[in-house]
């Protein structure tokens, strides 16, 4: 578990203070996470709510992902003609 990151949720404006204290940014994921040799409670106010996200070959449980793809979605407002969507399927027109 030595290649494993804890990912930090770090806004824009203190990118600086988290670097000061020696975060790291993950260009790939494009987010600041704590290297293995510091210590992470120094990090505490930027951790996740629901906990620590971890990397390299680390697996989220099903709880996790489902609460996290309800929280996506929570403030997402669906429009009154999705409701009665129809799908087209090439063989008519969906006027006749």
């Amino acid at each position: 578990m030595a290649d494993s990151k804890i990912y930090l949720n770090v806004p824009f404006a203190q990118k600086d203070e988290a670097k000061a204290l020696g975060a790291r940014w993950d260009a790939v994921q494009k987010k600041w996470f704590v290297p293995s040799d510091k210590d992470i409670t120094l990090f505490a106010r930027w951790q996740a709510a629901v906990g620590a996200v971890q990397s390299s070959g680390s697996k989220a449980s099903p709880a996790k992902i489902g609460s996290q793809s309800k929280n996506a979605n929570a403030g997402v407002k669906t429009h009154a003609a999705a409701k009665n969507f129809i799908a087209y399927n090439s063989d008519t027109p969906p006027w006749d």
